[in-house]
């Protein structure tokens, strides 16, 4: 997810009448009767009991032996919860700059209950924007640096059952974000439905996490990709610990959003990495290219001079504060430059990655993830990947998006695509009859995304080895009348099962519930088997260049030939 639009309020309601509650009874009952047919549920644990407490905290419950020391979570709906567990050392002072290390270990019991720090990052400008707070209500946490933590949700402790493990990692490019920063992120949901085990994580972010400073010596070698490193030694602790926690180190499965799916996109190219997952989902974030070594060796420098530095001071970054550190990195990369398109229209064709984010070094990431070919590394792999129908280009995170007129959306487009103008705009309001300018320009900035999972998807089946899934999220948000559409992030609450938890995104309503068991259960089945059909669903065949399958998630879900083909064929790819 992006950071504010990378993502995340009170309405005057009145209160319902009794005939209200029991319908909406009857509705929980019908709901609670088709989740029961679906494939996970009949996977899933026995419903807790009527007098069961909700949450049980106790000193002799929720607690698993790892290597550092015991640590004790607590029982929510009979899932075991763990929060704030650190996979390693704190990264401040001294540790700045340098590959992850074990945590410290500790005697006693360790209490995890509560969400560890988040990585220090810049401060988030979406809440200036009401409609947009409203909508992803964040919980951006406490920050420090000593944020390497793993979340765990299970539905079983020391049990010997080999479930299915989904390690999930957060959007916000590479700059922003956290493990706990939507509600859509909490894990409860999932593991009950699926009898899986979730995971969730925090790691070094912007600065801390991305910044070459490899030209400062041998100190600093991997300062570049420790952001990534940290992900892979959470893997590492996932691969040695989630027996305990109920779960199969045979059957992980990554996935992430936006920056996350980036981060996913790389790690299928880390050899590092290799062994440490065995499924993976990209949701509105196929990276298909990283930055390159020369670009991030030449903001580094330039940061230090920006703080008036030499490589032989570099040591006085280990105290400087946070905020200082990243106001010195931004400026330098505006010094560097970034082209950018209006509205975030951008050509069909494959562009590096700027700024701070994962690094082309040759060593961690030795070449573009998916650019010009999918990953030998991870070919085994099998991957899902999608994106939403609408992205970014909407009222609550491009304000003014829902006044463009006919006369906006021509100069807009031109502006971007020059003589190709008249074409792009033509196609796609021949298929879009009647639909207003706002929507045209919607779909029309969201297509650069679609063709980088359709390319990411196409280059995955080039290798011959394990198949790709494509998903194309269209179902609208009844949300502040329907301006937000299917906006970036839309689809998170639906993959955790959390629509009622994230009711200011989805409203709550049935419709809502019963497209998060659809889609929820195809994550599940991906999950187990690395194929997401499920009996939910229409059948959902692999990707394949010509045809271009893609699994169409909305009120009725259906699978179409590359839908969009013709509209997207007049964007120009150079």
């Amino acid at each position: 997810m992006s950071r504010d639009r990378d993502h995340d309020h009170a309405t005057g309601r009145a209160l319902p009448s009794r005939r209200d509650v029991l319908a909406g009874a009857a509705t929980l009952a019908g709901a609670a009767a088709l989740h029961a047919a679906t494939p996970s549920a009949a996977l899933a644990q026995p419903a807790v009991a009527a007098a069961s407490p909700l949450i049980v905290a106790s000193d002799r419950k929720a607690v698993v032996e790892s290597a550092s020391g015991k640590v004790r979570g607590f029982v929510s709906g009979g899932i075991y919860t763990f929060k704030g567990i650190p996979y390693g050392a704190s990264t401040e002072g001294q540790a700045r700059f340098a590959a992850p290390s074990k945590p410290t270990p500790w005697s006693g019991i360790r209490s995890a209950m509560s969400y560890g720090p988040t990585c220090p990052q810049a401060a988030r400008s979406g809440w200036t924007h009401d409609e947009e707070a409203f909508v992803f209500e964040w919980d951006d946490g406490q920050p420090g640096e000593d944020c390497l933590r793993v979340n765990v949700w299970t539905p079983g402790l020391n049990d010997h059952k080999k479930r299915p493990v989904l390690v999930w990692i957060h959007g916000g490019q590479f700059l922003a974000g956290s493990g706990q920063e939507l509600k859509a992120y909490h894990g409860e949901r999932l593991s009950r439905r699926g009898d899986a085990v979730v995971v969730s994580l925090n790691h070094r972010l912007n600065v801390l996490g991305y910044l070459d400073l490899s030209a400062c010596g041998s100190r600093y070698a991997d300062s570049a990709n420790v952001g990534m490193l940290d992900i892979v030694a959470a893997l590492e602790w996932v691969r040695e610990h989630i027996a305990s926690f109920g779960g199969d180190p045979g059957n992980v499965t990554i996935f992430g959003q936006s920056g996350g799916g980036a981060k996913v996109s790389t790690l299928m190219a880390m050899p590092a990495a290799k062994d440490l997952f065995h499924r993976a989902a990209v949701h509105s974030g196929s990276g298909l290219r990283m930055v390159p070594a020369g670009s991030a060796a030449k903001l580094g420098a330039l940061t230090l001079a920006e703080l008036g530095l030499s490589a032989s001071q570099v040591a006085q970054l280990h105290a400087m504060p946070h905020a200082r550190l990243l106001e010195a990195a931004q400026a330098a990369q505006r010094k560097m430059g970034s082209a950018g398109r209006p509205g975030g229209l951008g050509r069909l064709v494959v562009t590096d990655r700027a700024g701070l984010a994962a690094v082309v070094d040759g060593k961690h990431v030795p070449s573009h993830p998916f650019d010009p070919s999918a990953p030998a590394v991870s070919a085994q792999i099998p991957m899902l990947i999608g994106t939403n129908l609408n992205e970014f280009a909407n009222e609550i995170q491009t304000p003014g998006v829902e006044a463009v007129t006919e006369q906006e959306l021509t100069a807009r487009t031109s502006a971007a695509y020059g003589e190709h103008a008249a074409r792009v705009v033509e196609a796609y309001r021949l298929a879009m009859p009647g639909a207003k300018p706002s929507d045209i320009f919607s779909r029309i900035s969201a297509a650069s995304q679609r063709h980088s999972a359709i390319m990411q998807a196409t280059r995955k089946r080039a290798l011959g080895s394990a198949p790709a899934f494509l998903y194309w999220f269209a179902w609208q948000t009844p949300i502040l009348d329907g301006r937000p559409r299917a906006f970036h992030c839309a689809e998170l609450p639906f993959v955790f099962d959390n629509t009622d938890r994230c009711a200011a995104m989805t409203g709550g309503s049935a419709e809502a519930r019963a497209l998060a068991g659809r889609i929820s259960d195809a994550w599940i089945a991906f999950a187990r088997s690395g194929n997401p059909n499920h009996a939910g669903l229409p059948k959902w065949p692999a990707f394949s260049p010509d045809a271009g399958e893609v699994m169409v998630f909305d009120t009725t879900c259906a699978v179409n030939n590359d839908p969009d083909r013709a509209e997207r064929s007049t964007i120009p790819t150079t």
